[in-house]
């Protein structure tokens, strides 16, 4: 099943006129508070610490690649509307290859909000640690 991250994953791969892709570049998670049991920086990269996964979860957004603890995607196309974007995102979770559709609010230089209609609608919070 497609998680959140892959959805932050699309997002930071885009280059807009209003928002650039360096202002998403970081670590994203829902809970800023789990930042450390996270992420971590491994010869000067963003990378996730071994139990990542068992905390609040995030994505390592690099240019226009997204990768969560599961899955990798990378952007494919991008629809600028202001605050807010909606982007098809190429993604893997080692098995298979899927295009994915996320829509993205900027709500701050450090809070954003990914949202998906499908095939299970949902929408996360996510906020960048400090690294």
């Amino acid at each position: 099943m497609r998680t959140i991250p892959l959805v932050t994953l699309v997002l930071l791969a885009t280059q807009s006129a209003s928002i650039q892709a360096a202002d998403l570049n970081g670590a994203w998670t829902i809970d800023a508070s789990a930042c450390g049991q996270i992420f971590t920086k491994e010869n000067n990269r963003l990378a996730f610490k071994k139990d990542a996964d068992l905390h609040a979860g995030g994505l390592i957004i690099q240019g226009k690649q997204a990768t969560g603890t599961f899955e990798k995607c990378t952007v494919k196309s991008l629809h600028d509307d202001g605050p807010n974007m909606r982007i098809i995102a190429s993604c893997s979770d080692g098995v298979s290859i899927s295009d994915l559709a996320f829509d993205l609010t900027f709500s701050g230089e450090n809070n954003i909000t990914l949202s998906s209609k499908g095939p299970v609608p949902m929408q996360m919070p996510y906020v960048r640690c400090p690294m």
